[in-house]
Parts: C-alpha cells; sequence; structure tokens
C-alpha cells in the first residue's frame, strides 16, 4: 500500500458542488459543462462515466449532442443531512453510546472470575482482533456512504439482510433496555428517603436484620424482589401477572426523555451527550476517592485485582473476553453506523476508533476500582469474603451495591449520585440505538427527514409503541421475560450478522476497495495511519473472521450443554426455544434478502450474483458530505448551439486560455 500522501494525491476528493456540475453536465437542455481539473475517483459508474484509478478514461463517444430544453419536472432534491455540530459531539456520543451499564456491572464481575488481572491479557487481544477492527469497519462505511445501516449496503445489495438484522437486533435491545432505565429511576426516587427503604436503618427492615441467622434474603433483596419486581409473585415464564404500575409511570417517564432528547435528532442529542457522557466518569472519581478511604476497601481490590494464571488455559476466559469486547463496544447493532454517517466526509475514523475503543475498555478497568472498593467495605463490615456479596448484571446495580452505599455516612447523597450515574450510562447507550432505528427509517423515507411534523410524529409513535411493548417487562413476571431477551437478543444472531458484515465486505465488496475509501477520506491522517490500516487490513481478512467462528462455536456449544435459569427458576424448554427463534429472526434476515437481491437480477445464477454484489451508481456520488474547499475548482461552461465536439485535450490540467493559443 503507497503511503497516504501519495495516494491522496491520485485520489483527490469530489466536493458536493462538483457532483452537481457533472450532473448539470449530462441532464438534458444544458450546455456542457467542463471542469478545468481532471477528477479522479474509485471505479463505479457515474453518470454513465466509467473512472479508475489511473485516470479518467477517455469519453468514447466524443460527441455530445446537445437535446432542446424539456419541459419535463427535474427530481425533487434529496432532504439535506444532518451532521454533528463538532467533533466532540461524535465522540462524546461514541462514548457515551460504548460506555453502557455492562462497563459497571459486568466487567469487575469478569475480572474477579476470570483470573482478576489475568483476565486483561485476553481482554486486550480481544479488543486488537476484533473490537478495534470491526469498530472501524462500522465506522467507515457509516461515513463513506453517509447512509444508515439498511441504505449503506447499496455498496453491496446482496448484503442489505444485515442491515434488516441490524435494525431488529436493536428494536430488541430498546424494548429492554429503556426497562433498566426505569428500574433506575424507581431507586433514584426512592433514594430522597431517609433512612433508604433497603437499609436496615428502615423499620420495616429491622426483622431482616435483628436475627440475621434464620433470614435468607438482605434488606436490599427483598426491596428488590418484592417492592420493585413483584417477582415472588409469579410463578415463571408463562405466569406474567398484572403491570406494576409505578414502574408503568416511571417506563413513561423514561421514554418521554428519551422522545425529548431525540426530537430534533442529533442537534438535540448531540448536545445532551455534553452531560450524559461525562457525569459518570465524574461519579466514578468521586466513588473511588470515597471507596478508598473505607475499611476492607484493600481487601475488594486484592479480590479483584489478584492474578490467577491457570485460568488463561481455560476456553471460558477467553469467550468471557470476547463476549465483554463485543458488547461493551455496541458492534452490530447499527448504532455506530448510524452516528458516523452524520460525520463530515473527511473525518479521520482511525483516530476516533482508537480513542473511543481505548476509552471504553480504560473506563472498564477504572470501574472496577469503584466497585470492589465499596463491596470490600461491605464484606468488612459482615464478616465475610468478599466473593459472598460480589454479583453481576442488576444484581450488583440494584442489590449488592445498594446495600453497600447504605452502610455509608451520607448514604441518601452517595445513592442519589450512584443512580444518576446508572440512569446517564443507560440513557447514553439507548441515544445509540434509538438513533440506529430512526436514521435507518428516515434514509429509507427521505420524506420524514424534509418534513419535522411527521419526523416527529414518527418519533412519538415509535416511542409510544416501545412503551407498550415494554409494559410485558414490568409485570409480576416481567423479570423472566427481561432475561430471555437479554440472553438471546444479542446472542448468536448479533454475532452471525457481524461476521457476514466483515466477511462481506472483506471478501465481496473488496477488502482492498475498502481500505482505498478510508484513505480518500483522511488524506490529512499522518504516516502511522497506513502501518494501522495494514494491520487491521490483516484482521479484517483473517484474525477477525475466526475470532467470531470462535464466540460463535463456543456458544452453540454452551446454549446446547447449559439451560436458562434465573435464580432458581430454570426456563422451560419452549421458553429458550422461543428465545433461539428471537435471534435466528435476526440473523435469517440475510439470507430472505441475499434471495431477494439476487431474484431482481437477470441472467443466469452466476450473473445475477456477480451484480448483487456490484456497488450501485449512488453509491460513490450522492453520499459524499463535504470534502476540504480548496480543492473545489469552480467549472466553466460552454454553450454550444447544436454539438459540441470534447477531444481529450479538455480532460487534461490545461486552461482554456492555452488550449486557445495553441
Amino acid at each position: 500500500m503507497k503511503p497516504l500522501s501519495e495516494q491522496c494525491s491520485e485520489h483527490p476528493k469530489k466536493s458536493a458542488e462538483e457532483m452537481q456540475s457533472e450532473e448539470t453536465r449530462n441532464a438534458p437542455g444544458n450546455g456542457v459543462t467542463v471542469s478545468t481539473e481532471p477528477t479522479r475517483e474509485n471505479p463505479a459508474q457515474q453518470n454513465g462515466v466509467v473512472s479508475s484509478h489511473d485516470g479518467i478514461s477517455p469519453v468514447s463517444q466524443t460527441q455530445t449532442e446537445l437535446q432542446p430544453p424539456s419541459s419535463a419536472p427535474a427530481p425533487p432534491a434529496q432532504p439535506p443531512r444532518d451532521q454533528w455540530g463538532g467533533k466532540y459531539e461524535f465522540l462524546l456520543s461514541c462514548i457515551g453510546y460504548c460506555v453502557g451499564l455492562g462497563n459497571v456491572w459486568r466487567f469487575p464481575y469478569l475480572c474477579y472470575r476470570n483470573g482478576g488481572g489475568v483476565f486483561l491479557i485476553p481482554y486486550f487481544i480481544m479488543l486488537f482482533f476484533t473490537g478495534m477492527p470491526l469498530f472501524l469497519m462500522e465506522l467507515s462505511l457509516g461515513q463513506y456512504g453517509a447512509a444508515g445501516p439498511i441504505t449503506v449496503w447499496k455498496c453491496c445489495p446482496l448484503l442489505k439482510g444485515i442491515g434488516i438484522g441490524m435494525l431488529c437486533v436493536s428494536i430488541l435491545v430498546c424494548l429492554y433496555y429503556n426497562v433498566i432505565i426505569a428500574w433506575t429511576f424507581y431507586y433514584l426516587g426512592s433514594s430522597f428517603q431517609s433512612p433508604l427503604p433497603w437499609s436496615c436503618d428502615a423499620l420495616h427492615n429491622i426483622p431482616f436484620c435483628r436475627n440475621r441467622t434464620n433470614v435468607t434474603q438482605s434488606p436490599s433483596e427483598v426491596f428488590w424482589n418484592e417492592k420493585v419486581l413483584g417477582v415472588v409473585y409469579s410463578k415463571g415464564l408463562h405466569d406474567p401477572g398484572p403491570v406494576r404500575w409505578p414502574l408503568a409511570l416511571c417506563l413513561l417517564a423514561a421514554w418521554v426523555v428519551i422522545f425529548l432528547c431525540m426530537l430534533k435528532g442529533i442537534r438535540s442529542s448531540g448536545k445532551v451527550v455534553y452531560v450524559t457522557a461525562t457525569f459518570p466518569y465524574f461519579v466514578l472519581v468521586v466513588l473511588i476517592i470515597r471507596g478508598a478511604t473505607l475499611e476492607g476497601s484493600l481487601n475488594g481490590i486484592a479480590f479483584y485485582l489478584t492474578p490467577n494464571w491457570a485460568l488463561l488455559a481455560n476456553a471460558q476466559v477467553w469467550n468471557d473476553a470476547a463476549s465483554q469486547i463485543f458488547y461493551s463496544l455496541g458492534i452490530g447493532v447499527g448504532g455506530l453506523l448510524s452516528m458516523a454517517s452524520y460525520n463530515k466526509f473527511d473525518n479521520n475514523v482511525i483516530r476516533d476508533t482508537l480513542i473511543i475503543t481505548m476509552g471504553n475498555c480504560g473506563t472498564s478497568f477504572f470501574s472496577g476500582f469503584a466497585i470492589f472498593s465499596i463491596l470490600g467495605h461491605m464484606a468488612w463490615k459482615k464478616g465475610v469474603p468478599v466473593g459472598q456479596v460480589a454479583d453481576s448484571g442488576p444484581g450488583l446495580a440494584f442489590v449488592a451495591y445498594p446495600e453497600a452505599l447504605a452502610l455509608l455516612p451520607g448514604s441518601v447523597f452517595w445513592s442519589i449520585l450512584f443512580f444518576l450515574m446508572l440512569f446517564m450510562l443507560g440513557v447514553d447507550t439507548l441515544f445509540g440505538n434509538m438513533e440506529g432505528i430512526c436514521t435507518a427509517v428516515l434514509d429509507e423515507f427521505p420524506q420524514l427527514r424534509s418534513n419535522l411534523k411527521h419526523k416527529t410524529l414518527f418519533l412519538a409513535l415509535l416511542c409510544f409503541a416501545f412503551y407498550l411493548m415494554g409494559l410485558l417487562l414490568i409485570t409480576d413476571g416481567g423479570i423472566y421475560w427481561f432475561t430471555l431477551i437479554d440472553s438471546f437478543s444479542t446472542s448468536f444472531g448479533l454475532i452471525i450478522i457481524t461476521l457476514f458484515m466483515c466477511i462481506g465486505i472483506s471478501f465481496f465488496y473488496g477488502v482492498n476497495q475498502f481500505c482505498q475509501d478510508i484513505v480518500d477520506m483522511i488524506c490529512h491522517c499522518p504516516p502511522w495511519c497506513t502501518k494501522l490500516l495494514s494491520y487491521f487490513k490483516a484482521c479484517w481478512v483473517v484474525f477477525t473472521p475466526f475470532l467470531l467462528t470462535f464466540i460463535l462455536t463456543y456458544i452453540f456449544i454452551e446454549m446446547y450443554r447449559t439451560s436458562l435459569h434465573y435464580g432458581a427458576y430454570v426456563y422451560p424448554t419452549w421458553g429458550k426455544a422461543l428465545g433461539v427463534c428471537m435471534g435466528a429472526f435476526c440473523c435469517l434476515q440475510i439470507l430472505i434478502w441475499a434471495i431477494v437481491a439476487v431474484s431482481k437480477e437477470s441472467g443466469t445464477l452466476r450473473d445475477r450474483f456477480q451484480k448483487s454484489i456490484r456497488p450501485l451508481n449512488s453509491w460513490r456520488v450522492n453520499n459524499i458530505n463535504t470534502t476540504s474547499q480548496d480543492q473545489h475548482v469552480e467549472p466553466q461552461r460552454v454553450e454550444g448551439p447544436f454539438t459540441v465536439n470534447l477531444t481529450e485535450a479538455d480532460f487534461t490540467s490545461m486552461n482554456w486560455e492555452a488550449i486557445s493559443e495553441a
């Protein structure tokens, strides 16, 4: 691969005005527009002219007949696409999207369960060979195509089903993710009570705290299971029971917040992330400082980081590392692709990938100190090992950690701070998922984008539909449905979607062409970008597909060997089958829409396949947002009454005066 500086000189970017001038030149009834500087682009048919990397091919027809002006109306112009107000809005939005609840309630637990500090070795290996390459692929695809997860596959129509599958996964994630925010709202409101309703100081919890020998549940567990979830009143998946109306109001409030923040698209959510993406870091710093002053905190930190080298030979450790990297970065859901589609065309995606992925992983490691320092204090106060109080998932966020905070002086303040942090983390992640859905629909139906009233109505109906579907998850047995969707929505289906995205871009679209597209976007990148791009190219072709196949194989083996359960409740066979159907429905979209794409073409099966993997003409023509203004040369217009004979000199960099003098 040539240095970026040389490739940039060979492939100057076209501005939107130059694109428009070409369309004007070929439009009937207009004169012939000839640019004074040749434009060289990637190989693609554009308005009937085929260009290549070696330069513009001479016009096959040297005579262009000028037709009389046509009275036919011009096609309606596409509504303008929004762009981020600044590069920090995009970075903060992506960091907020990636740094979610899993960084706080899952990574620390996985770290201590899989060998402490040793877990960081497979964790960072999976980051460099799976997380970063896929992250860069999704950002680059969205930014270059300036389109959402469905429309962007005009680069390879055969793979349109990948975008549909991403949309299905994103719908399932949004369905249950806002329920977590509803729980957070409930706890946040309860945190304004003194004493906290899940602490031993509350009068109704005195029986649980005085006689600990005969009590199997702590006050925080009773509050979670009885007051919040109501799971004790349900027999299982088949018995959801009535809706818990306090949670229904919290869920409604959560969707109203999402609606208001996304009302103006990235113009509104891009401003909100300045608060929601930075506030959790402030809280984590405060919690670490407070935890470091507590008795027993060092025992918790030691429990978190003590290495167990023997576990490196365990396949489960490597699978946990890969899955944590994969899910915490939000790859394959469409959120990253949609947010990148609002970038400027020349944004440096390689730099953004390094910043966001390293920031995400650093936050996961950093949050472990905040969690285990306070859990260590709780274990010291109870006189039990740290392992007995450690937990993951909702059990950590809504049982173990609130109980630990209740033991601190000023527990009301610490509880409010903690649940505000959880709210910010959840809202940021939901922004990305909702943006993926909205962008996909608005790109398919661009008339919604140009009409603010229709766009607002669509967003309102979408949020209301999610609210109605989410009511099932806040019934007495809603936690069983929550666990089912959570377990299978981002399971094997998402891995298959991402695997096909990696293989499709590498082998159908072409990994060399994809790398060249990235070069066209980041011409001003330092020389180290070239070396990194070569590394990412090797990952896309070899390492990443291999590791994704490993993860997928392990998921299928574990799915066959183990049963799904929540606490002591084991899911029935039909429940597990329902979850498998959810995951299969998402990834089957790839096959369905591939068949549709092939059937639309003509010729033999081989011809149809080759045509269906060929980029559409609009892939590079209509989707460049902006370029450097200094590369734009104003075209000259030559009016001819009948015909204009174009010679080869007309396509050189010579100006008209030099030609006339010659």
